[in-house]
């Protein structure tokens, strides 16, 4: 039984002790500190608090002297049963947090199509994609890419979506730096190692952050490469998909989702 369980049960029950015939008397309880219980006349329950209170005081009294005035005394008695826990959040843990990407159960599909109307499609075996501008009876050739969210702390949904493009169940779009080069590739992982992604482990090379402007047009930027946003050639046709940066001449960064 809790104390306050066992304070309960007492007051529920006055008929146990009657404090009215109680006169007034003085408790010895440390040198220096009385307790006087007086008939107030006072409840079981109260008196028993108290008790339990003095009792678990983590200190003794005794090294407060006896110049102590009842204010001094009040805060000694106030400091000897309270017990202070701090809680301390280090930049490193907070930090790890905000280097996380958890997974949620929000996917669509689409296909994309860049602003000079060329769609993304994957030849035949090859593991690049390109950019064309495909004409009637070869829309089969669209690539089409499941979008699956993330959520980071750090991360505003107003500002972006993070967010992983998957083109099979187990083959995504990923990009790394290479010799200074931000680099668009298509790699295998499977669907349990991307549920939670972490920076520390280099598995945000999969995410990229999804921005809307106007009504339809959507940029995606490398999380793992700041800076660095997938793209298509502004003139030529059947050209790599590349990662370029934001002011790269002849380089398309906006796309729209069909």
């Amino acid at each position: 039984m809790s104390d306050f369980d066992l304070a309960q049960a007492l007051d529920s029950s006055p008929d146990c002790f009657n404090m009215t015939e109680v006169q007034e008397e003085i408790i010895k309880l440390d040198e220096g500190l009385d307790l006087v219980v007086s008939h107030n006349p006072k409840t079981l329950k109260s008196v028993t608090i108290l008790l339990m209170g003095v009792n678990r005081m983590n200190c003794s009294l005794t090294r407060c002297g006896w110049g102590l005035s009842d204010g001094e005394l009040c805060s000694a008695i106030m400091q000897s049963l309270v017990t202070e826990t701090i809680i301390t959040m280090t930049e490193r843990s907070s930090t790890s947090l905000m280097r996380r990407f958890q997974r949620i159960s929000s996917e669509e599909f689409c296909t994309l199509c860049d602003i000079s109307q060329k769609d993304i499609v994957r030849a035949s075996g090859d593991i690049k994609l390109q950019a064309i501008t495909l004409k009637g009876g070869n829309c089969e050739r669209k690539v089409s890419f499941k979008v699956a969210r993330y959520l980071n702390p750090s991360v505003s949904p107003g500002d972006a979506l993070v967010v992983l493009l998957s083109i099979t169940n187990n083959q995504h779009i990923s990009c790394c730096m290479e010799d200074g080069q931000a680099v668009l590739k298509l790699e295998e992982c499977c669907k349990q190692k991307l549920q939670d992604i972490s920076a520390d482990e280099d598995m945000d090379r999969f995410l990229f952050y999804k921005r809307t402007t106007g009504i339809s047009l959507n940029s995606f930027e490398s999380v793992k490469c700041s800076g660095w946003f997938i793209s298509t050639s502004c003139e030529a046709e059947n050209e790599p998909v590349e990662m370029c940066r934001v002011d790269a001449a002849r380089r398309l960064t906006c796309f729209k989702l069909n």
